[in-house]
């Protein structure tokens, strides 16, 4: 059986995927409904009231699964990684409980209004509701990345016996990675958002949904992900270069640079071999790594044989950023292509429809290894150059963290089909039924009721 240390990895990182599903889709997706909200209340067109009502109603679902899921994560920092708390605590602590005071509150006091204060509050009040939960979602996400950005490259603090004081929150706060990373998942949020709509919506017109909502925020979703696509790659390459001033490490894992050189060439695909430290079957572009890196052809890039023993292992590196990439590239590909279609065509083919629905989760599939490279490649350091990752495990036995690791195994592929499966029936249910009658349509039919009732 695995060690303790291996056994508490792989279910941190097991509770870290399963929750990070949840809030990749709603902080981004909370922004499209205040969209569908401000365009119903602009236009009176019951369209956008019924793409909200549908929206509205995944939100709730995905939200509802992304507190649940993140409430057992707070709990392995006692179980499984106490000398994460006790290390660097003063610091980790209130940077999570300024989330809970602002964003949790937020969400929490406007989120009951947002979802069943429709009819029961002006709708001023319901329109401003849903943009504070859309803060809030944005407020979580920027203390939570506050703390993992300090904890890759930390700043603001001093140690005394062993324990990290802050020195200066500033610092803390808006440490050298902070602002790109930030930026990076707020993007990713949205691309995962993006193709999450658009992928639904692509399966309900393809089912044959003949209403307008599907349409309009299928088209909404395009034009965003359109937007979006090309600038996350841009953010990345700026995020890459601070990571290579901060971290040479990482770069070196994820390029799979195995010696210091000048002109390194940019390793499209291969396989890397960290024993005997190459990479075989490598389809390269000469010198391509350092002009993207340093702006030079003839650029240094350190190799990691300068980190010997000090550096993150180098597969999951190398796979995971040619994964998020390769989805990245897919997303430009897919969202272009839809766009030119709607704008010549004003519709879109049925190959394209179902392009869309296999990219449905494709946001997932990036979020998740763009994650496995940031964690990863933080090793062998839990908070880089303070506290080693195999320093802060709990001297729990192996055997009870493989009975709990087993548990949350079974109990989230429960929940993910769950969930998958709910998302199906409320699509088809959708296709169906009216999420919204507009006043007009509601008196008519009233009028014909009544008339009939008469009759």
């Amino acid at each position: 059986m695995l060690d303790t240390f291996m056994l508490s990895r792989i279910q941190f990182a097991a509770n870290i995927s399963f929750h990070i599903l949840f809030p990749t889709i709603t902080i981004a997706m909370c922004w499209f409904l205040c969209y569908f909200k401000v365009r119903f209340d602009l236009s009176g067109h019951p369209m956008w009231m019924r793409a909200y009502r549908f929206w509205v109603k995944v939100f709730a679902l995905t939200f509802a699964l992304g507190v649940v899921s993140g409430i057992t994560m707070s709990f392995q920092f006692g179980t499984n990684w106490p000398g994460f708390m006790e290390t660097v605590g003063n610091i980790a602590g209130p940077l999570l409980g300024y989330e809970v005071l602002t964003a949790f509150f937020l969400e929490a006091t406007f989120l009951g209004v947002m979802l069943f204060g429709m009819g029961r509050v002006p709708n001023k009040v319901h329109t401003f509701s849903t943009f504070m939960v859309a803060i809030g979602t944005s407020l979580s996400a920027f203390w939570i990345l506050a703390l993992n950005s300090w904890m890759q490259t930390p700043t603001g603090f001093e140690m005394r016996d062993g324990v990290a004081h802050a020195t200066d929150w500033w610092a803390i706060i808006f440490n050298p990675s902070f602002p790109y990373r930030l930026t990076h998942m707020l993007i990713a949020s949205g691309l995962t958002a993006s193709f999450f709509i658009a992928g639904l919506s692509a399966y309900r017109l393809l089912k044959g949904d003949e209403k307008k909502a599907p349409r309009v925020a299928l088209k909404t979703a395009l034009v965003v992900a359109a937007i979006l696509a090309p600038t996350q790659a841009f953010v990345g390459d700026l995020h890459g270069l601070n990571t290579l001033e901060h971290q040479p490490q990482k770069i070196a894992a994820i390029e799979g640079v195995w010696h210091t050189e000048k002109g390194a060439p940019l390793v499209l695909f291969g396989i890397p071999d960290e024993e005997q430290q190459t990479t075989h079957y490598a389809i390269e572009i000469p010198k391509m790594a350092s002009l993207i890196l340093t702006h030079e052809w003839d650029g240094e890039l350190q190799g990691l044989n300068e980190f010997e023993g000090n550096h993150p292992p180098v597969a999951p590196m190398f796979f995971g950023f040619r994964i998020m990439v390769g989805v990245g590239m897919l997303m430009i590909a897919a969202s272009w292509l839809g766009c030119w279609f709607w704008w010549r065509k004003r519709e879109l083919p049925s190959w394209m429809y179902r392009g869309l629905i296999a990219m449905t989760f494709s946001g997932w599939i990036a979020t998740l290894a763009g994650w496995y490279v940031t964690e990863i490649g933080r090793q062998p350091w839990l908070v880089t150059g303070v506290l080693t990752t195999a320093d802060a495990v709990t001297t729990v036995p192996n055997t009870s963290v493989a009975t709990s690791l087993a548990l949350y195994l079974t109990l989230y592929t429960v929940l993910i089909i769950a969930y998958l499966r709910t998302l199906l029936v409320m699509s088809n249910r959708a296709i169906e039924l009216e999420e919204y009658q507009s006043p007009t349509a509601t008196a008519i039919q009233s009028s014909a009721i009544n008339a009939e009732a008469k009759a």
